[in-house]
């Protein structure tokens, strides 16, 4: 009997600078040995297209399909990842039947499952995280990944992140003020005059839509006479506010927002800011309070609020209106201010209390408008109350109408009534807008009534 041995066969063929080793299809080729290594140092070893591997195992990731699934249903393959788009509706995903070690991972592609969400569905008898159910994801930018385990548990998810980190277009860089942030938020307080300076304005038309907060100063509180007498209360500033949908806090019921004359679109360019003063407690009591002055933002203006009737008052009434109107004053019959002078919409204050009554057996004057509620009359009346917003970031009242005879300053910066002659500390907030408190003499020489609050003007943008 006859033996050849070799070492080895070889079947290859060349083609300019590739090798092929195998013989083509059907061919099988089997390297045994201790140590294999293909490719050299700083190569590449690629599968061929449609070609698959087997035997290597994963290392817990997949191969990502960079072409977005949309709306429908749809079969995962198990060691594929899938970018999914709900921007047009929801997508379920069923997943492929469980063996130990399948993975696959699904990604929100355009920020979207918060809106339409994505329904992963088991193959069959399988489990997701031990129950046979349906899996929702519907977090905004989530991701995830599922890897089957067995059948007790079935598919696990291992990775799970739920942060949306995409790129931002510039927004807005400005200027002035006492610059605070809250959130993703630039806020810019003017509690005296400035320029509101915008550097460069956001790309997106929607963010250069800013929020504002413009209060003009409050009307002083009316004088008393020597005896038996009482001033009306300042009313408060006018109040007017626009909340952009790009800000998100809590603003007063008086957003504008609604009525496009009320928003403030910004450019590139320089914004004079002006802050109303309150109007001063007059010593005499024969005529109203001076009025608050006007306070603005760009085409914004809000005015000063009415200053509240001295006790005799033989100015005309129309005096005493503004932002929120003035309150009465005593002895005489005097109505109140109107408020919301000159018009805007929403209104930007209510009217004061009327005054009047004899000067025996009483007095009886009113109290100022404030932004959301009318001033109040007789002895103990309130001033009208404030408006609350957070558009600084904590919820503040501002804007209230000063009290008449022993009542209290509206909520929102109001000055107190007084209720004891000789008493003029009346005086409303500054930087609020409140009204100055109305004075009161039961005998004895004139007192004064309270000055008014200040103004103050407040920007808020998104930033970031």
């Amino acid at each position: 009997m006859s033996k050849i041995q070799v070492d080895a066969i070889e079947q290859q063929t060349a083609c300019g600078t590739t090798l092929t080793a195998g013989g083509g299809a059907g061919k099988t080729v089997v390297v045994d040995a201790t140590t294999v290594t293909l490719g050299r140092c700083g190569g590449t070893v690629a599968l061929a297209s449609g070609a698959s591997q087997t035997g290597f195992g994963r290392t817990g990731t997949v191969d990502w399909n960079t072409t977005p699934k949309t709306t429908g249903t749809f079969s995962a393959v198990s060691g594929d990842g899938f970018f999914l788009n709900t921007s047009g509706g929801v997508i379920t995903a069923n997943l492929p039947a469980g063996t130990a070690g399948a993975i696959v991972s699904f990604a929100d592609y355009a920020g979207t499952w918060q809106t339409n969400n994505v329904t992963v569905v088991p193959n069959g008898t399988d489990k997701i995280g031990s129950l046979n159910e349906n899996a929702i994801l519907k977090i905004e930018g989530q991701s995830v990944t599922f890897v089957f385990v067995d059948s007790t548990q079935g598919w696990i998810n291992t990775m799970d992140s739920t942060s949306n980190v995409r790129g931002v277009p510039p927004l807005i860089v400005a200027t002035g003020g006492t610059i605070t942030t809250s959130g993703d938020d630039k806020i810019h307080t003017f509690t005296g005059p400035g320029t509101f300076t915008v550097c460069s304005a956001a790309t997106c038309a929607a963010n250069n839509v800013v929020s504002y907060m413009v209060i003009a100063g409050g009307g002083g509180g009316g004088g008393a006479g020597p005896s038996n007498t009482a001033g009306g209360g300042g009313g408060a500033g006018g109040f007017r506010e626009v909340k952009s949908p790009t800000t998100p806090y809590t603003a007063s019921p008086l957003d504008g927002y609604p009525s496009s004359p009320n928003r403030v679109t910004v450019t590139a360019t320089s914004f004079p800011i002006t802050i109303g003063a309150g109007g001063t407690g007059p010593s005499s009591y024969a005529g109203n309070a001076p009025t608050g002055t006007p306070s603005t933002f760009s085409s914004i203006i809000s005015a000063g609020g009415g200053g509240g009737g001295g006790y005799c008052s033989p100015e005309p009434n129309a005096l005493r209106n503004g932002g929120s109107g003035g309150g009465g004053g005593g002895f005489n019959p005097h109505p109140g201010g109107t408020g919301n002078t000159p018009p805007t919409s929403p209104s930007q204050g209510n009217p004061g209390g009327a005054g009047g009554g004899s000067q025996n057996p009483g007095v009886f004057s009113g109290a100022g408008g404030g932004a959301t509620a009318t001033g109040g009359s007789g002895s103990g009346g309130a001033g009208g109350a404030g408006a609350t917003t957070s558009i600084n970031g904590t919820p503040t009242a501002r804007a209230g109408g000063g009290g008449a005879l022993n009542g209290a300053g509206g909520a929102g910066g109001g000055g107190t009534g007084s209720g004891t002659s000789f008493n003029p500390n009346s005086t409303g907030t500054v930087n609020t807008g409140g009204g100055g408190g109305g004075a009161v003499s039961y005998s004895g020489p004139t007192v004064p009534g309270g000055n008014g609050g200040s103004g103050i003007v407040i920007i808020r943008y998104k930033f970031q």
